[in-house]
């Protein structure tokens, strides 16, 4: 029961936004606009990272077992070199849907490469990534993150009772 619930749950998100890749990429360029203006100091920030992934909306619900699916790009000098989705799926304590948009960036050389080599990429197996925090009116700038990957998860809409990237798997997909 579970298994089917979650399928029927991911194949909604998935079906609800299944952009096409001029339609995603356009979303993906908008997102960035977006994190700029959210995040006091944001272009500077993906000027001075070695990529980021880009997920414009990520949809996630659940009552009890839950489900989250989205795909965005790879973004490497300003390009995007690649097309990934990720999905998650949880159990616990959660009640609610919401969409958000999701960021993922890769500070060093060897993260982004890592990520780049590998085939599929499991948040907390492959890799830990740190979800970003900062005060109201900080430029992300003066942040000195310790972490080689972080996370930002901005302009969320709706209500949903659980927030994290654990067990987000990412993968490529062709568009």
């Amino acid at each position: 029961m579970f298994f089917a619930w979650l399928a029927l749950l991911l194949f909604w998100a998935h079906s609800l936004h299944a952009a096409s890749k001029e339609e995603l990429t356009i979303e993906i360029r908008e997102t960035i606009k977006r994190f700029d203006k959210e995040v006091k100091g944001g272009a500077e920030f993906l000027r001075k990272a070695n990529g980021y992934l880009v997920f414009p909306n990520v949809y996630k619900a659940g009552f009890g077992i839950g489900g989250e699916y989205g795909e965005g790009g790879l973004m490497v000098r300003g390009r995007i070199v690649g097309y990934y989705n990720t999905v998650a799926a949880s159990y616990g304590f959660q009640i609610g849907a919401q969409r958000k948009s999701l960021l993922i960036v890769f500070l060093t050389q060897k993260a982004l490469d890592d990520f780049r080599n590998s085939d599929g990429w499991k948040i907390g197996v492959d890799a830990s990534v740190a979800l970003a925090k900062w005060g109201v009116g900080e430029d992300v700038n003066t942040i000195d993150f310790k972490d080689p990957v972080i996370g930002f998860v901005f302009g969320n809409e709706g209500l949903m009772y659980n927030l994290t990237l654990e067990g987000s798997k990412i993968t490529k997909i062709k568009k």
